[in-house]
């Protein structure tokens, strides 16, 4: 019996009407008693995943003509003007936070102001370039002992595209080209010969040479963080699109070759392929970011390989069918949506609501009933 997707969205609308009618003004990251929390205050203004709120509201919004989505969405973005004055709070995730925010906004009304944030933001990312090891730095120092300055991560090749379009508003080609040298980096030294994909690269930063990989919110080195497979698998999906540069769609098969093939049988994604069998964490997050770059692969791949494109599209739709029979919260009085999220194997806390995972779980169904605002 096939899902009904068209269904799903249905009572994601219903939820969401009643979930953005009682969060105005806030910005999400997780939910404690079932009500979202904020992080609009000074202390947490930068955080990483601010964005993911505001490209909900968006999707709902052209989805549904709700006033009420967009009246959240542009509230939340005028506060993330505060992040701008925060220089250590800018790092490398400026795409995530305001791709969904500022450019979602600009790309449907031609806000000045939206265009504005979206080309500061991005000038911001490209601040970010090392000229000589050809790569995005991550974070800024943390305040410990651990030196980031030759830092990039897999997660950086979701925020290439505001690059992409800060190039195609202006066109002026220096931010696109920077996009494409990181881009270029990561496939030569994120991706394993077996299509697995390293989290944390340390390059040398005066140099640029290669240093070593580091474990990051995986397993451990070596190992096969999911989240981290799926931001390669759609950031290079994403970087074939804005560029048509064939090597880019043929890294993302790769990774998505591998990990269809280690998809469980029950589709539940760990928070790391490698992960030992007990404890046995879930992250709902990789099967809906997975979902929505599977998804997108198969939209590309249509006229190039039909049978690649229909199993892609099988992966995905098996993932979401389990997101959506044994992880959703579709109550209208709880304000999260997925419900088994974890950020990283070895925090204290897993199986959580986080709102990225809600974003890319809606982003995945709208694909699936085409009603998808193009974010990326």
């Amino acid at each position: 019996m096939s899902t009904d997707w068209s269904r799903i969205a249905d009572k994601i609308i219903r939820k969401e009407k009643k979930v953005a009618a009682r969060s105005r003004g806030k910005i999400p990251y997780t939910a404690a008693g079932h009500v979202f929390d904020d992080k609009s205050d000074k202390k947490d203004i930068c955080w990483w995943t601010n964005g993911f709120y505001g490209g909900m509201m968006w999707q709902l919004y052209h989805a549904t003509g709700n006033e009420l989505f967009r009246e959240c969405a542009e509230k939340l973005e005028v506060k993330m003007d505060a992040a701008f004055m925060d220089y250590n709070g800018m790092d490398h995730d400026a795409g995530f936070r305001w791709l969904p925010t500022a450019v979602a906004n600009y790309r449907l009304s031609g806000s000045k102001e939206s265009k504005n944030r979206g080309l500061l933001a991005a000038a911001s990312l490209a601040g970010r370039f090392n000229l000589k090891g050809n790569f995005i730095r991550a974070w800024n120092d943390w305040g410990d002992d651990r030196d980031t300055t030759g830092w990039a991560i897999i997660d950086c090749m979701m925020n290439l595209p505001l690059l992409y379009w800060a190039s195609d508003v202006l066109k002026d080609p220096r931010f696109k080209d920077i996009a494409v040298a990181h881009a270029d980096t990561a496939m030569e030294w994120f991706i394993r010969e077996d299509g697995s994909v390293r989290h944390i690269v340390g390059f040398d930063p005066v140099t640029g040479e290669f240093d070593r990989e580091y474990g990051g919110q995986g397993y451990g080195e070596g190992s096969s963080w999911t989240r981290g497979q799926t931001w390669a698998l759609y950031g290079f999906t994403l970087s074939f699109i804005h560029t048509g540069d064939e090597h880019y769609l043929e890294t993302a098969m790769q990774v998505a070759d591998r990990f269809c093939s280690r998809i469980p049988e029950d589709g539940l994604i760990p928070v790391d392929f490698d992960q030992p069998a007990e404890p046995h964490y879930i992250d709902s997050t990789a099967a809906a970011i997975a979902s929505c770059g599977l998804l997108t692969l198969e939209k590309e791949l249509k006229e190039k390989d039909l049978s690649k494109a229909a199993a892609y599209r099988a992966a995905a739709e098996k993932m979401l069918s389990v997101l959506d029979e044994k992880d959703c919260d579709y109550d209208p009085e709880h304000d999260e949506l997925l419900t088994r999220c974890s950020a990283s194997y070895h925090d204290k806390d897993h199986e959580f609501p986080i709102i990225y995972g809600d974003y890319y779980y809606i982003e995945a169904i709208w694909k699936l009933t085409d009603k998808e605002l193009f974010i990326w």
